[in-house]
């Protein structure tokens, strides 16, 4: 009895109303797992993997889909050719196959009209540099130290010794690429890569310069001084142009990037362009008003408290923020909680004033006397009453 076919899309693992693109990802996931190239000798991941191709060539073809969609295997039942009696004619794999075939030689799959050995820009480098609260707000000038790979004097760039040129590439003809076919399960597939003989430069050295040993490079530590722009954040980077890495067949050299990292301040904290603090005051200020100083970071500010202002009350100082990165006129706002401070230390006399103060507005301090322990209050008729001794 023949073996019962498993459901396409349950072989793909991808539900009956997934798109194109989802349908070919998940076959190109089981292609690369169960390929025999990838494992040889292995019979059980050769019939997942005929078995993936078959579902495949169904359900990437919109015809032969809603075929199966109606009919199910029967659609299909007596065809000739291929695995399991499936005909594979007029399915291209060519496309997913560069790609599985690039990533197996280390190469991967490049069109003919690819980059080949063009010019290309180098790549960006990336340090650090620290800085005060206060400079990310206003901005300032640090000094950094990249290491910057200059042309070789010796040799002019070249990489070769002074008296000898580079060579053509015998390999790839100075084209920077190979082509190479593979043998698949489908046939013959063709595949681009970057030549190896000569990483896709065209060129081979035979006699290395001395100085930078074939680069054409040497590498020197350099200082540069960056502007860092007021109003700057925490984990944010300021681009140098040109300082990077040298470009590749005349390409253009990449990028310095600079990240800021912003010390911690003992009283500010930043949120977007605002800056926030908590400011302490005198319960006498709170209670009867006064002036109180703030500290910003344009400096000290005096405040005028209004009478009766509560603790964690919040003022808004309006543009003592920090400034913002388009235009360092616009700043945002500074927010400070207001915090009744009770001394810790009071004298004989200033207890005596504040009892007298308190007997006067509400006795909160003989409060409790009136409260019997189990909540119920004053039962007897007005009468102060302890319930303690």
């Amino acid at each position: 009895m023949a073996e019962q076919k498993r459901d396409y899309y349950e072989v793909l693992g991808v539900e009956k109303n997934a798109d194109e693109a989802a349908i070919k990802k998940a076959y190109r996931v089981l292609a690369k797992k169960y390929h025999p190239d990838m494992n040889p000798g292995d019979a059980d991941a050769e019939k997942k993997f005929k078995e993936a191709s078959e579902a495949y060539a169904v359900l990437s073809d919109p015809e032969k889909r809603r075929q199966y969609d109606q009919f199910g295997h029967a659609a299909f039942d007596g065809g000739a050719g291929g695995a399991g009696g499936f005909d594979f004619s007029g399915t291209d794999f060519s496309d997913i196959f560069g790609d599985i075939f690039g990533d197996f030689f280390g190469g991967g799959r490049r069109s003919s009209g690819g980059r080949g050995n063009g010019p290309m820009k180098g790549d960006d480098v990336r340090t650090s540099v620290r800085i005060t609260f206060e400079e990310a707000v206003f901005g300032c000038e640090k000094e950094i130290e990249l290491t910057v790979k200059e042309n070789c004097k010796k040799c002019g760039g070249t990489g070769a010794k002074p008296g000898t040129a580079p060579e053509t590439c015998g390999k790839c003809g100075g084209k920077g690429q190979v082509v190479f076919t593979q043998q698949s399960f489908f046939g013959t597939v063709r595949n681009v890569q970057t030549c190896p003989d000569c990483q896709g430069t065209g060129r081979i050295i035979r006699e290395k310069c001395p100085d930078c040993r074939g680069t054409g490079y040497i590498p020197m530590r350099k200082r540069y001084a960056v502007e860092i722009p007021a109003g700057i954040d925490n984990g944010q980077r300021k681009r140098m142009p040109g300082l990077g890495e040298p470009g590749v067949n005349g390409g253009p050299r990449g990028d310095a990037l600079v990240e800021v990292i912003v010390g911690r301040h003992p009283i500010f904290q930043r949120q977007d362009y605002n800056i926030y603090s908590t400011v302490p005051m005198s319960f006498a200020v709170a209670a009867l008003g006064g002036e109180i100083v703030i500290d910003t970071v344009d400096g000290k500010v005096i405040y005028d408290v209004k009478p009766g202002t509560q603790t964690d009350t919040r003022v808004r100082l309006k543009g003592k923020g920090v400034p913002t990165l388009r235009d360092k006129n616009v700043r945002g706002d500074h927010y400070v909680t207001l915090v009744i401070q009770v001394p810790d230390r009071l004298s004989h006399e200033a207890k005596e004033l504040l009892r007298q103060f308190d007997a006067q507005s509400g006795d909160s301090l003989n409060a409790a006397k009136y409260v019997s322990r189990d909540g119920d209050g004053d039962k007897d008729g007005g009468k102060k009453k302890k319930f303690w001794k």
